[in-house]
Order: C-alpha cells, then structure tokens, then sequence
C-alpha cells in the first residue's frame, strides 16, 4: 500500500487520468440507471436542457454523443480538482440539474473534504445537498423512487464526506509522526554532540592542566638531574600522547554519519579512581583520598562513569583555580543511600588570574549530575571551596 501511494504521489497527472476515467464509467452506470427510472441524485430539467444543447450542435455530434457531452466534459474537468476543489464543485453542482453527474459532483465533494477546512467542506456539502432540498420541496409526498433517491444521495454525500475526512486525518497524522520522529532524531543527535562535547572538555581539559603543571615544575626546578629531567619530559610525552588519543577519539565520534554508527571508547569507571588520583599525586598536588563504598560492583555503570568524570573534572578546576593547594577527596555511599562525592581544597593566598572559560567545568558537571537525576552543590568561603555531589546508586 506504501508503494502504490508513493507511486501516485510521484505521477499526479496519472491519477488524474484515472479518476476521471473512473468518473466517466460511473457516469455511464448512473445515465443507465436513470434510463431504467433509477436516480441516484436529484435532477430536474434534464431532458429540456438535453434537448437545447443538442440543438444548438451539429446533427453528427449530436449523433456520436447522444447527449453526453456535458457528462464527458466534466468527467474531463475533474482534472482541475487539486486546484479549484470548490468552484469545481459548485459549478457541477448547478450542471447536475440537467445532467446525471452524481460521480463527478461525489469526487469533487471528496477532494474537497480531503484539502480544505472543515468551515468550507461543511459549506460545499450544504451546497450539494441543496438539490436534494429542492426535489423534496417538489414532491412533498414522493413514492418508492423519490425516497430512493433522497436515501441514496444522503448516503453518498456522508459517506464521501466521511472518507475525504478520513483521508485527511491520516495523512495529518503521518505528516506529524514524521515531524515527530525528525524532530526526535535531530534531539538525539544534539545530546550525543553535546555528550561528546562534554567528554571533550573533561577529558582533555585533565590531560592539558597536568601538562601545564609537570611543564611548570621544569621551568621553575632549573636545576634538576638528568634522571629527574628525563622522567619529567616522559610523564609530559606520555601526558601529550594520552590527549592526543583521547582527541581522535572525540573527532571519531563527531565524523560518524549517523548518531550510533561508531565504536565508542572504552569508558572509565569508578574502579579507575586510583589511577587518577596517582596521576593526580604524580603532578605534585597533594591529594587525599577517603573511600567507604559497600558493594561498589552493585553500582549502575553508568552512575560509575558519571563518577570518574566528574571527580577528573573537579581535580581539574582545582590544578586551574587552586594550584599549589592540598585537595581531599571523599566517596561515600551504598545501594540504599546511594553515592556522596566531596572535594574541599583550601583558597590559595594569592588567587590567580581566572583561566579562559572558567565556570564552564561547573556547567558540565551539573548537567551530567541531571542526566542521572542527581544533585550538585558548591560553596566558597573566605578560606575554601566545597563541592558536595550527591548521585543515585543505580539508574
């Protein structure tokens, strides 16, 4: 069925001819009806104006049409009904007085009930009716056939008034899943930008402040042996290498095609946090750690990464705003109260220079602490800064 709609959308000029080769041959069926004494919608002055048309043509049309050029015309005329749904159907509705054109008259009704509001479909189907009112008004009193018709054309008007409506709502209706579901894609595709985003800044904004600090270190220790300038330059090459592979990484991500055509990394946990914290000593700052975790395995994975990243971030904004400062570090938490994270560090006696996009770390944080329905607090005083995270064990 999708395939034949594609179809018809793809060859509108086909349909047309279809349809008014199908009106055509229901014409043909409701002349022969009315011939037998069968009308199927009211018509009045047909044979007068029947027979002053065909006067008024040549005897050898009058002979090839037998009175159906009307007809034929206006099955032809259905050709304009995308355009001039109304008119159309309004203009048939007057030519239906002496001719049988129900089919074209019930196709035109449909097109508009199908394109236009529902204040002009309720109008136009007034207007078709109006014939109907008219043949009752005559025949007060109508036998088997007169009531026949009355029946016949209250169906049909309602019936295609109903499918033209129909019609209409199905086609809103996708029209809207399919907003919806471009709406949802291009959504999720900003959260994955903006989760990448994130792991950009976190993660090479840790690499890069131990960087700045083993490269201050050698240029404030001039003096150092050669072993100790060695190991120096290794942990900096090592550091530098780290950044450079976690950034592949990133743009790997930003260059798939599609939001879930890649590999991603694989993601640390809260088992990690040793490794940072030594990598955190290794650049001279002076870490404590406290750790009373019951059944950390029991924790949701993603609540582990969420962690890891926000506690790199925090020791990050600590080496850019307090550096040269102690910093403790304290996780607590279990499956029924779930995990606590603080970070204190002292205010350093001469504060330095704001580093370039301060506050955004602070930003990034709270917004991955509402990704897993968490909370976030942080306070300064004249001696210190505190940051209090309070996370779900499991998501």
């Amino acid at each position: 069925m999708t395939e034949i709609r594609q179809a018809w959308r793809a060859h509108p000029r086909l349909v047309d001819l279809a349809v008014a080769a199908a009106g055509a041959g229901l014409t043909l069926l409701v002349a022969r009806a009315r011939q037998e004494g069968l009308t199927v919608y009211p018509q009045f002055a047909g044979g007068a104006l029947e027979g002053a048309l065909n006067r008024s043509l040549p005897f050898a049309w009058e002979s090839v049409t037998q009175g159906s050029v009307v007809p034929l015309l206006a099955c032809a005329a259905l050709a304009l009904r995308r355009r001039h749904p109304v008119a159309l159907t309004l203009v048939l509705v007057l030519l239906s007085a002496g001719w049988p054109l129900a089919a074209p008259v019930l196709v035109c009704l449909f097109t508009v009930a199908n394109t236009c509001s529902a204040r002009i479909t309720g109008w136009v189907t007034a207007a078709v009716l109006v014939p109907l009112a008219f043949h009752m008004a005559l025949t007060p009193y109508p036998g088997p056939r007169g009531l026949a018709t009355v029946i016949s054309t209250v169906t049909l008007v309602a019936g295609t008034v109903g499918w033209g409506l129909a019609v209409a709502g199905l086609r809103d209706r996708a029209l809207r899943a399919e907003a919806e579901a471009v709406t949802h894609a291009r959504l999720a595709q900003q959260r994955a930008r903006e989760e990448v985003a994130r792991e950009m800044h976190d993660v090479l904004a840790h690499r890069l402040s131990l960087l700045s600090m083993h490269a201050g270190a050698l240029e404030y220790n001039r003096d150092m042996l050669p072993e100790q300038l060695a190991d120096a330059l290794g942990v900096i090459r090592s550091s530098a290498n780290q950044a450079l592979e976690d950034l592949q990484d990133v743009l790997r991500v930003l260059r798939a095609p599609t939001v879930g055509d890649h590999t991603e990394p694989p993601q640390p946990t809260l088992s990690e946090v040793p490794h940072l914290v030594e990598e955190t000593r290794a650049a001279g700052v002076e870490l404590r750690l406290r750790r009373r975790l019951d059944e950390p395995h029991t924790m949701s994975p993603s609540v582990g990464r969420t962690a890891y990243r926000l506690l790199q971030e925090a020791l990050t904004n600590h080496r850019k705003h307090a550096p040269g400062t102690p910093v403790d570090v304290t996780l607590t938490g279990d499956a029924r109260a779930g995990l606590a994270i603080a970070v204190t560090n002292p205010l350093p006696v001469d504060p330095a220079r704001p580093a370039p996009g301060s506050g955004q770390g602070l930003i990034g944080m709270a917004e991955r602490v509402d990704l897993v329905g968490g909370r976030l607090h942080h306070r300064k005083t004249p001696t210190e800064f505190r940051l209090e995270i309070w996370l779900p064990w499991t998501t």
